[in-house]
């Protein structure tokens, strides 16, 4: 039995990365022997064994061959017989097939440390084609490590695009991948990448239709809604906002991109097409419920959000309502950042003020003092027809809050004066 630590924590260690996990191959061994040693087998699909101490995963050295379309259509094959290089061979890039043996020798078979070097995210073999996940996987690296995708990977992603092999994508796995790209350092990367080999258009359309779509040059000096958008979700990223902003920056314009051409370059009711979109694109890849509520909101608010110095006090006290700001302060947190990202996502705007952000914060402030059970129990205790109250408590509670927003307002305007 020889023991080999593999994959990504042989490469982040490589780049001086901090290392979360470690992975190890076993070669030479069964699972008869493992069990024995006291690991713990976990593997369903192919013999993983967890360590008795640590809890980390050890897999037997496997080959493997494709057998049907999609990223489970593999048969395993694992035995004692079964050599290092034989197991490395199966993955996905180079720089993922570097081997750290028990002593601290590095097995590099195929020059992943020189494609490390030289910033390059290149296939191991044909084989490559075999797996649909690889070329999500492949962009979410380009995303985080910033490395240029070799031509001739980027001709085989492109191949896998036009035969469908990314037609066979779980959804659950797509938004695996997107929500682990969003979250790395320049997501917009990773977009790119998808964009370049074409399956950006079968996987996200919704995203990939706001590329070449225009906006008003006064406001948008980028022009290009899908050059917004990426510049969002990277200023997101510069503030390491929480994957709920993100997804939400992502999202937020996706009705632009179904604005009829001879509107261009304005885009009148976006939002609510953003809305249905949104709701559209969340089922297809099973985004998770607060992900999806969350860009919901954006998408239908973030206009009147900007708007938020012209909006009288009512408004805004509807939109905190209808946003469940009062249940849900965090989330209404995260609400004004994801619209605080469509503002800054722009050239120039990254350090400019955003006092709307401050002033809807305030109001929510402001808003929030009114009792609004001390409010119900007054009118309960009134004459009031039983079947009138709640809609009459709603109706008082809601003037409460209209007048604590514009008493705010009016204070905060008094100071500034003095």
């Amino acid at each position: 039995m020889k023991i080999y630590r593999v994959g990504g924590a042989v490469r982040d260690e490589l780049l001086g990365l901090p290392v979360k996990d470690h992975d190890y191959v076993v070669v030479g061994s069964h699972p008869e022997e493992m069990v024995q040693l006291g690991f713990r087998p976990v593997g369903k699909d192919f013999p993983v064994f967890l360590h008795p101490q640590t809890q980390e995963q050890y897999a037997l050295a496997r080959t493997e061959r494709k057998v049907s379309r999609g990223y489970k259509g593999f048969e395993v094959f694992a035995s004692p017989e079964v050599t290092l290089q034989e197991d490395l061979a199966r993955r996905d890039l180079t720089i993922n097939a570097i081997a750290k043996d028990q002593n601290g020798n590095i097995i590099d078979p195929f020059n992943g440390i020189a494609d490390l070097e030289a910033g390059v995210l290149r296939h191991i073999s044909p084989a490559f084609v075999e797996d649909p996940v690889r070329v999500l996987r492949v962009a979410r690296f380009a995303a985080r490590f910033g490395f240029h995708i070799a031509p001739e990977t980027l001709a085989l992603m492109r191949e896998m695009v036009h035969n469908g092999e990314t037609e066979a994508l779980v959804p659950e796995r797509v938004w695996q991948e997107i929500a682990r790209g969003l979250m790395e350092h320049h997501p917009s990367r990773m977009f790119y990448a998808l964009r370049e080999c074409s399956a950006l258009s079968r996987i996200i359309p919704e995203v990939d239709a706001l590329f070449g779509v225009p906006q008003p040059a006064q406001s948008h000096p980028e022009v290009d809604t899908g050059v917004h958008v990426m510049m969002a979700i990277d200023y997101a990223a510069s503030r390491q906002y929480s994957l709920t902003v993100r997804f939400a920056a992502l999202t937020h314009d996706l009705g632009k991109g179904t604005t009829p051409p001879d509107e261009w370059p304005r885009h009148i009711g976006h939002e609510m097409r953003s809305v249905a979109l949104v709701k559209d694109m969340s089922e297809r890849i099973r985004v998770p419920k607060e992900e999806r509520d969350l860009a919901l909101l954006v998408a239908r608010f973030h206009g009147d959000v900007h708007r938020a110095e012209e909006l009288r006090s009512a408004t805004i006290a509807d939109m905190l309502q209808v946003t469940d700001a009062y249940r849900k302060p965090n989330r209404f947190q995260a609400f004004l950042q994801a619209c605080a990202c469509d503002f800054h996502g722009r050239p120039g705007y990254a350090d400019k003020p955003y006092p709307q952000f401050e002033r809807l914060i305030k109001a929510f402030t402001a808003a929030r003092n009114v009792d609004a059970g001390a409010i119900a129990a007054e009118l309960k205790r009134s004459d009031v027809d039983p079947t009138d109250l709640p809609k009459l408590i709603n109706a008082r509670v809601r003037e409460a809050r209209i007048a604590e927003i514009t008493n705010c307002f009016s204070y905060n305007s008094i100071s500034q004066s003095k």
